[in-house]
This record gives structure tokens, C-alpha cells and sequence, in this order.
């Protein structure tokens, strides 16, 4: 268990030389962008949610002289089209939609960075196409097993968040509450446009308002917004409501595929969104992978701790990598 050393701040913000749409043949459009180094290691960043869309400090995770940074935004989020979208937007979907993207880009491997949804996209793109993985960067560590769900979204993080669980259980009547995620689902996806909006925000406020160790206004002010909302809530409880179209641990039991890739775990010991324990049993999986247990530190990038973690480790691996170019 590694700490971060504190003097490791993001690199400045900088704009991409490049962007497009992808058009992936069945009604999606997905937005991406390059940043850095055209001759730079090439890493492909995946954003969490799902539906959480990327942002521009996201870009100032890696180094940009030393990494070729490709962000999209993932099918029916952010800047991709359409808007919430559920058709057609499944796991499998994202992993052809990532392969797309390498192909595109002309790279024949590629390291994948992902946070908390983003790595258990990396998890499942790496194990099924694991030779085109040179390195992983995971941080928030979610297998999306049935046990992570209702932790969140059932009965656990409500103990520790009473007062934000109150709000998050609003829309929803006493008598449905004994399964919550599909009385959720019955309203993102029904017809009336007010409930419909109202769930939207109550679900993406409960998420903004519980992942860092400290409150933070500016992270539950994005989650208010009703377009955001309305992307993100619709499209995480169609996820987790069909489990990601895994079979249940699929992704802790295929690790063996994977073991030989160059990896680091980074995750905060006090995170309430996907709790230390998942992160725990992905390391006991998979030893050789570098654990960081980050102290003082909750679920989201922006936590100090975290950040870090997560550049200290792109430098390590740019260190290794940019050399063999």
C-alpha cells in the first residue's frame, strides 16, 4: 500500500488538436478528442457514470508531452448523441465502441484509464481484448456485482448519509422502496416528463453528494443540472439493472486473463460509493498489480489524495513507456 507523494499537482489545462464523431453504424454518434502528444504513449481515458460524459481536467491527469490522450464521451452522454439514449447502449456496446476508437486511431495497444464505472469498463474492454492493453490506471474500483448495487442503492451508504438518503428516497412511495433502483427505473423511463426529471435529479444528486470525503458544492451543483441528470440517471439504472449483461463476479473471476498487463489500483480508503472492499478483492485477484490504498481520501478523482495517485502514476508509467516509442 503506497501513499502519493503531495507535491504532484495536474498538469495545466490544455485543448484538444482534434475532434470528431464516430458514427457507430446503429444510431449513435460517440464524440472524442485528442489531446497532448501526436507521438505520445497512447491512452484512452474512460469516464464514470455510466453516462457521466468526460470534462476538460480530465485531460490534466498525463502528461502531454509524453501521452497522446483520447477522451470520449460514451454512447447517450455528454457531447454523443442521442441524448440519453438507451437504445442500443450496453457494455458490449462500449467495449466495440473502445476497439473502434483504437482502430481509428491507428495504435495497435494502448494503455486504459479508468475511474469507478470507467474501471470496470477498462476491466471488461482488457479482458476481452487483452492484447491491446499496454497498461491499466483504475481508480474507485466497481465490479458492478449485485452486492456493490445495493451497498449503493438499497440499504449501507444510506447509514453513513442518512440526511442525503432522505432526499434520494423522496420520489420514491413507501411501498415501493423495497427494491429501489427498479422503482427508479418504472420513472426515468416512464412517460411523465416532471417525474421523469424529478427522479433524474434525485438519483444524480444523491451520487454527486456522496462521493467525496468532504462535501462539495461545486460536485453536487453538476448533478443538479436536469440534462445531466436526465443522462446520467437514465442511463447508470439501465446498467444496473441489467448488471452490466455480465453473469454475476464475472469480472473478479476472469482476472487470470489479465494478469500479465502492467497495472495500478488506486483507491480511497473512505470511499462510499464503491466501497475499499471491492478494490480489496481485486487485489487479492490479482497481486501483481500496484495497490494504492489512498488514506484521508473519499471516491472522486478531484480528491487530493486521489489525483495524486493517479498522476504520480501516469509519470511512472510515461517514465517506462514514452522511452520504447
Amino acid at each position: 500500500m503506497d501513499e502519493p507523494s503531495a507535491d504532484i499537482k495536474p498538469y495545466p489545462p490544455i485543448n484538444p488538436y482534434r475532434t470528431g464523431l464516430l458514427n457507430t453504424g446503429d444510431g449513435h454518434d460517440i464524440y472524442w478528442e485528442l489531446c497532448g502528444n501526436p507521438k505520445g504513449v497512447p491512452v484512452v481515458f474512460l469516464h464514470g457514470g455510466p453516462g457521466g460524459g468526460c470534462s476538460p481536467f480530465q485531460r490534466q491527469m498525463f502528461d502531454p508531452e509524453r501521452y497522446n490522450i483520447l477522451l470520449f464521451d460514451q454512447r447517450g452522454c455528454g457531447r454523443s448523441t442521442p441524448h440519453a439514449s438507451l437504445e442500443n447502449n450496453t457494455t458490449w456496446h462500449l467495449v466495440a465502441d473502445i476497439e473502434r476508437l483504437r482502430i481509428m486511431l491507428g495504435v495497435e495497444q494502448w494503455m486504459v484509464f479508468g475511474g469507478s464505472w470507467g474501471s470496470t469498463l477498462a476491466l471488461i474492454y482488457a479482458q476481452t481484448h487483452p492484447e491491446r492493453v499496454l497498461a491499466l490506471v483504475l481508480r474507485g474500483i466497481f465490479t458492478l456485482r449485485r452486492k456493490e448495487l445495493l451497498w449503493y442503492y438499497q440499504e449501507g451508504a444510506s447509514w453513513i448519509f442518512p440526511d442525503k438518503w432522505d432526499d434520494f428516497l423522496a420520489p420514491i412511495p413507501l411501498e415501493e422502496r423495497a427494491d429501489i433502483m427498479a422503482a427508479y427505473q418504472r420513472r426515468l423511463i416512464g412517460e411523465d416528463r416532471q417525474k421523469r426529471e424529478q427522479a433524474a435529479i434525485a438519483w444524480s444528486v444523491w451520487e454527486g453528494s456522496t462521493l467525496t470525503l468532504y462535501p462539495d458544492a461545486s460536485m453536487v451543483s453538476q448533478h443538479l443540472d436536469v440534462e445531466y441528470a436526465l443522462a446520467f440517471s437514465r442511463i447508470e439504472n439501465h446498467y444496473f439493472m441489467h448488471g452490466g449483461w455480465m453473469r454475476e463476479g464475472q469480472i473478479l473471476d476472469d482476472v487470470p486473463k489479465i494478469r500479465h498487463i502492467p497495472a495500478v489500483i488506486v483507491q480511497g480508503r473512505y470511499d462510499m460509493a464503491t466501497p475499499v472492499k471491492t478494490a480489496w478483492d481485486l487485489h487479492k485477484a490479482w497481486p501483481e498489480a500496484k495497490f494504492c490504498l489512498v488514506n484521508g481520501a473519499g471516491h472522486a478523482m478531484l480528491e487530493p489524495g486521489i489525483m495524486h495517485a493517479l498522476i504520480e502514476n501516469t509519470n511512472l508509467l510515461a517514465d517506462r513507456f514514452f522511452r520504447e516509442i
